[in-house]
């Protein structure tokens, strides 16, 4: 369960009535397309621009994050698929992308040659449809048919098209699915496990799959077989084919909540439940089951920690044995990353934070045992690592990249240090006249909170710096030193201090950070939040009137506690895509899926720790909040905007007035859809920072 979030229209009256709760006055605004919702958002629209366009080097700043978007000069990451190595690539003559693709002896040449699978944005015109790229899913090993996945205006919710990479068109009468949130995958080259909206109940209360079946081709979608059922408060269900060498496993998921599931093989006709603890994720290498633990588990007369990773052959396995061979247990620095598994033809790749830096484990599997040594990377800032193809190579690419350090591309060899620079990132930015410092600070419970702060050498001490402090905390996101050139042009070079927080909730340490701030423990990671900005007032790098705080999704709602909770501490908010409305969030879109991280507000006794932070329901008269600008997208269908449109309402009606609003007509959970709408949207975010902490 990595990323999940869809509508369910429950009424909440009599739900919420126990918890003793006034009517919403504002909830008129969940209509996300009605004509009086969207004449609200554009009179906020049109305040809130006019005032931010007006500020000084507005349009300039715009065009250079633009520039930097569109530049040709960035590093085209690829993927290999058969013979060839596919890219998307997106610039201003393509703003929706090309979807191309060149062979590794030209990929190494500082201009490779390209040839143009699909172009989306004549795909667009042509269909008179405004899509965005999703990605899509190819058969192995063949490489021959692709399932395309396209979104109208950035939403979730996708078409399916299948596409044929030798022709380079779509197939005709191939299979094809209606707009929806799915989830599709290959069984054969002729049928597919298909998760979508079959009709009513076949989604979950999260708006995810409820229901996978098996679709041949030639055959109406009605008449595609059901293979399993999850029930209806489950998050979603889904399919995956596991391929290697003579190895393959058709495995069925069954996401009971966010952070627990049970696995399922299928042969033939028959589902087998893989005996390993919901909260655990298994994955495969050849022969050798992997589990991953979120939680401790005692197994074979042995105690493995919460975020460990175990091997063991399947087929033992499946005949009892517990002999698992440890290829990672956590230390108190050390954690293996979400997602931080790759695989070559004979090694399995470990991407390890220890104390939020980066390291790369290499494993080797063969003649039926493990033996691992460590890559030789750069120590410091982060890493990415990536299988180029399990079946034929133990080649990988990685790339390394920090805060002032564009990212490089490396072609490497496991087993071996052999590694070959293959691409550079230029600077957009001039980062000499900047350092990089980690630091730690107290939180209210003793815990040693990590962050990193961005700042120009010999800065003084005199608390007059703007600073930006960014921050998510929630679900095992770990917020890890990153490039960021449009931070460098519109905050650094123009004089700000950048901080990112490494709170709880967060994966930086594992599970045991994460799970330190689950449900009833939330205010931890608010807590965590308080104590970094406090930590940079007595430091005197700046003072709450120069401090602005940033933050989207989760970490909007991180946002809004901490304009109701430390309205004092801090002198302008920007407010991302946020969850502010936590008695509703559950019946909004995606919400459902999430109650394994905040709890469930229907229940009286979860939502009285709910209630606490709530955002919406702490925002009281009388108080002077910070500055604060709420942005969102129409289109994010994760992530309800009604969330960012009530509070802002709300705080209108007790009569604030340094609170703005832009709602992106398009973008999905990600804001904007396009290169032209992310600079627009981050211009609009810095020139309000710089108006308010100046």
């Amino acid at each position: 369960m990595k990323t999940l979030l869809i509508s369910v229209a429950l009424a909440a009256s009599g739900l919420h009535a126990s918890a003793g709760t006034a009517a919403d006055p504002y909830q008129w605004l969940e209509d996300v397309g009605g004509e009086k919702a969207l004449d609200w958002v554009k009179a906020r629209n049109a305040t809130s621009r006019a005032m931010l366009e007006a500020q000084p080097g507005f349009a300039e700043l715009r065009g250079e994050i633009k520039d930097i978007l569109d530049s040709k000069a960035r590093i085209p990451y690829v993927e290999k698929m058969g013979n060839w190595y596919y890219n998307v690539w997106r610039d201003a003559e393509h703003p929706r992308g090309l979807w191309r693709r060149t062979t590794l002896a030209s990929y190494r040449t500082a201009n490779p040659e390209w040839e143009t699978v699909l172009d989306f944005d004549a795909l667009a015109k042509a269909d008179n449809e405004n899509w965005v790229y999703k990605g899509s899913d190819c058969r192995r090993p063949a490489y021959d048919r692709c399932l395309v996945r396209l979104s109208r205006g950035g939403a979730d919710a996708v078409v399916v098209r299948e596409f044929d990479l030798g022709t380079k068109t779509f197939v005709a009468d191939g299979f094809t699915l209606p707009e929806a949130k799915q989830d599709v995958t290959w069984q054969s080259r002729d049928a597919l496990f298909v998760g979508t909206d079959f009709g009513a109940g076949s989604m979950t209360d999260s708006g995810y799959p409820r229901v996978i079946k098996l679709w041949q081709r030639g055959t109406p979608l009605s008449a595609a077989s059901t293979v399993f059922e999850g029930q209806q408060t489950d998050v979603s269900v889904s399919a995956a084919v596991y391929t290697k060498g003579d190895h393959r496993y058709e495995i069925i998921q069954r996401g009971i909540t966010f952070y627990t599931s049970a696995s399922f093989l299928r042969e033939g006709d028959k589902l087998s439940r893989i005996d390993v603890p919901e909260h655990a994720e298994v994955s495969f290498f050849g022969p050798q089951l992997m589990v991953t633990l979120r939680e401790a588990w005692t197994v074979g007369g042995k105690t493995h920690p919460a975020g460990s990773l175990l091997a063991i052959d399947f087929a033992e396995f499946r005949a009892g044995k517990r002999d698992f061979t440890t290829l990672f247990t956590p230390t108190a620095t050390a954690a293996l990353e979400r997602d931080g598994i790759t695989a070559t033809r004979n090694h399995v790749l470990l991407s390890v934070l220890d104390n939020v830096k980066g390291r790369v484990i290499e494993w080797r599997f063969a003649d039926g045992k493990w033996t691992q040594r460590e890559a030789n990377v750069p120590k410091l800032g982060s890493l990415w690592i990536s299988g180029i193809d399990a079946d034929e190579s133990d080649d990988y690419f990685f790339s390394h990249v920090d805060f002032l350090t564009p990212d490089s591309l490396y072609l490497a060899q496991a087993g071996s240090d052999k590694q070959e620079l293959l691409k550079q990132r230029p600077a957009f930015f001039d980062a000499s006249g900047f350092e990089i410092a980690q630091q730690f600070a107290k939180s209210k419970d003793g815990t040693q909170v990590p962050y990193f702060i961005i700042k120009p050498k010999g800065l003084k001490a005199n608390g007059k710096n703007p600073t930006l402090l960014y921050g998510y905390g929630g679900f095992e996101v770990s917020m890890t030193p990153r490039y960021s050139p449009g931070v460098g042009k519109a905050w650094l070079e123009k004089g700000g201090v950048y901080v990112i927080a490494n709170i709880r909730g967060g994966g930086e340490y594992g599970p045991r950070w994460h799970q330190a701030a689950l449900k009833a423990n939330r205010q931890k990671a608010f807590d965590d939040f308080i104590a970094v900005g406090q930590s940079l007032i007595r430091a005197k790098i700046t003072q709450p009137k120069h401090l602005g705080i940033m933050g989207g999704s989760n970490g909007g709602l991180l946002m809004g506690v901490m304009m109701t909770q430390r309205p004092d501490l801090f002198g302008a908010v920007v407010c991302q895509v946020p969850l502010l409305d936590m008695q509703r969030y559950n019946k909004l879109l995606a919400g459902a899926s999430w109650m394994g991280e905040y709890g469930n507000p229907d229940d009286a006794k979860e939502w009285a720790f709910i209630r606490k932070y709530s955002p919406y329901h702490n925002a009281k008269a009388g108080v002077k909040y910070p500055n604060v600008l709420f942005t969102t997208s129409t289109r994010d269908d994760r992530v309800h905007p009604g969330h960012a449109r009530k509070m802002m309402a709300k705080l209108e009606g007790l009569g604030v007035k340094n609170v703005w609003y832009y709602e992106n007509m398009e973008g999905g959970h990600a804001g904007a859809a396009d290169n032209k709408q992310k600079a627009d949207m981050t211009a609009l975010e810095y020139s309000f920072l710089w108006k308010m902490l100046k």
